[in-house]
């Protein structure tokens, strides 16, 4: 159901490099989308999604319409909230 490619992702030197999330996409991830699905989660908890500059409409739109989208932020401006997941 989702696009996502649960593989481990690293970069040739063993530090995790952060990717994109979408299924088999390797690309440097440039954007965090938080998200979370209100029948499974608390209201504050954000699970995350990397993405790539050519998949972050994509991967928007398929958490917008199920309305589990909350936001979108540069990588570099992304501050991890307690109990968030996936960086």
């Amino acid at each position: 159901m989702t696009p996502l490619d649960d593989a481990p992702r690293n970069d040739t030197s063993g530090d995790p490099a952060p990717t994109c999330s979408a299924k088999g996409c390797r690309d440097a991830a440039a954007w965090v989308l938080a998200w979370n699905n209100p029948k499974l989660h608390t209201p504050e908890r954000r699970k995350t999604w990397l993405a790539c500059e050519e998949h972050r409409e994509h991967l928007s739109q398929f958490l917008g319409v199920r309305g589990f989208l909350k936001d979108v932020v540069k990588l570099e401006e992304w501050v991890q909230p307690e109990g968030s997941e996936r960086l």
